[in-house]
């Protein structure tokens, strides 16, 4: 069976997930799914609690803080990173807009212009980087993902226009890429069919059924007899995943919740359930589309930089970034603690996903680099060093607590993952070197 052999039906075509039948033997089929690697970065916005977030001991069987709490189940597959910095992203002369300059440099390693037009600057972003070299072997170079709409016009920060917030990737100094916030879109980019419809034709057909599986349920059938008892597993959980994300899209649809569902700019969300209901259909979306390989990078933005959205599911209803300068109460501290270890929940769903999806004998998870964290430390301060920083997946050894020398710049860090994927660069941004001793 060859690798890019799809589902079909009615116009219709679907990728499959990697099977023993795509590649003969055993042991290359393990060889072919150990050399697919990931990389996926999760932002989380306005900074973070750091004395909640830092843990007290270093080295391994570390205790860890209150915000990385729900990251236990997997502690042996993430470390924590401390010390980093992005000196480029503080005023260096341009005055007041920290965030605008921490989101637009935090892949980057740049210092972006101060514009409120056209006229942007930063850099390549790391995850575009890797992208350019693993994107001629997928049908999707990478996803930007995130949960809150981008605004289009204006400034969004002190003199910085909105393109610097609204997304982490930028394709070059001039082009950044923006994310898609509607779970349908995605689906529709990841499962339509793009070599015999547009793709307002796509979303009108689909629309008019119940299911894409549907298009595509007798082929499956009729592959299914000819496939050995794993493979009949494997594209069975596959299909069911799919089907899953689907009757949630379309649930959320047909309830008319869609609009409560991705809050618009400053406005907080309406339903209690909607954030980690919208969060997890995304993250969902993600472990497909590397699950058939349809894409091998990600960017997922859990809040924009500056995010007004206020969390009444955890019973905050205040608004995120005035909250964020909490000016030392610690009522408002307490709150911003219970956010960011809202976020890494999201984190932990990510690895639990990545983890439980097999390719072979192995995970998703164990081929893929993960970086989490926030472009600020405290944002009281609007601090760019010694940022929230921890890398998981199989890639790098786990249950570590790392204290790098002081103002390491995180750019390091970033190629040192990099090297880890495969993918040679000599310099990202304001980089010095690589991180040494980081996967082991």
């Amino acid at each position: 069976m060859g690798r890019r052999t799809m589902l079909r039906g009615m116009g219709t075509a679907m990728a499959l997930p990697l099977l023993d039948a795509m590649i003969p033997g055993a042991r290359a089929a393990e060889e072919a799914a150990a050399s697919r690697k990931r990389l996926q970065v999760i932002y989380t916005p306005n900074g973070m609690m750091m004395q909640n977030w830092t843990p007290a001991q270093t080295g391994s069987g570390y205790a860890l803080s209150p915000i990385l709490k729900p990251l236990e189940p997997y502690r042996d597959r993430f470390a924590v990173f401390s010390g980093l910095s992005h000196v480029q992203a503080e005023a260096l002369g341009d005055g007041a807009g920290d965030h605008g300059r921490c989101c637009g440099s935090y892949l980057t390693g740049v210092h972006v212009k101060k514009t409120e037009g056209a006229d942007l600057a930063s850099g390549v972003s790391m995850d575009q980087a890797v992208a350019r070299q693993f994107g001629d072997k997928t049908q999707i170079p990478s996803l930007e993902l995130g949960l809150e709409p981008p605004s289009l016009v204006g400034s969004c920060d002190t003199g910085y226009s909105c393109a610097y917030t609204n997304t982490l990737s930028w394709a070059n100094a001039s082009t950044p890429l923006p994310v898609t916030v509607n779970p349908r879109e995605v689906f529709e980019r990841l499962f339509g069919d793009g070599d015999s419809l547009d793709a307002k034709s796509r979303l009108a057909q689909l629309r008019r059924q119940a299911s894409i599986l549907d298009f595509v349920a007798e082929d499956a059938k009729r592959m299914s007899h000819s496939m050995g008892a794993d493979d009949r597993k494997k594209l069975d959980e596959y299909m069911t995943s799919v089907r899953d994300i689907e009757r949630r899209i379309q649930k959320m649809e047909q309830g008319g919740t869609q609009t409560a569902a991705l809050p618009s700019y400053a406005r907080p969300s309406g339903i209690p359930d909607s954030f980690e209901d919208h969060t997890h259909m995304m993250i969902d979306l993600q472990v497909v589309a590397m699950q058939a390989d349809l894409t091998r990078v990600g960017t997922f933005m859990i809040g924009r930089e500056v995010s007004g959205r206020s969390y009444p599911e955890i019973g905050i209803p205040d608004a995120h970034h005035p909250l964020s300068h909490h000016g030392h109460d610690p009522e408002k501290i307490a709150k911003l603690t219970r956010i960011n270890t809202l976020h890494m929940e999201q984190v932990a769903y990510y690895l639990k996903r990545m983890s439980e999806t097999k390719e072979g004998e192995a995970s998703l998870l164990d081929s893929t680099l993960v970086l989490a964290g926030a472009s600020l430390a405290d944002p009281n301060n609007h601090d760019h060093r010694n940022l929230p920083t921890l890398v998981a997946g199989g890639l790098i050894q786990g249950d570590r607590h790392v204290v790098v020398e002081k103002d390491t710049p995180m750019t390091n860090l970033m190629l040192a993952m990099m090297d880890t994927l495969g993918v040679q660069q000599d310099k990202l941004g304001d980089s010095t070197g690589r991180l040494p001793n980081f996967a082991a």
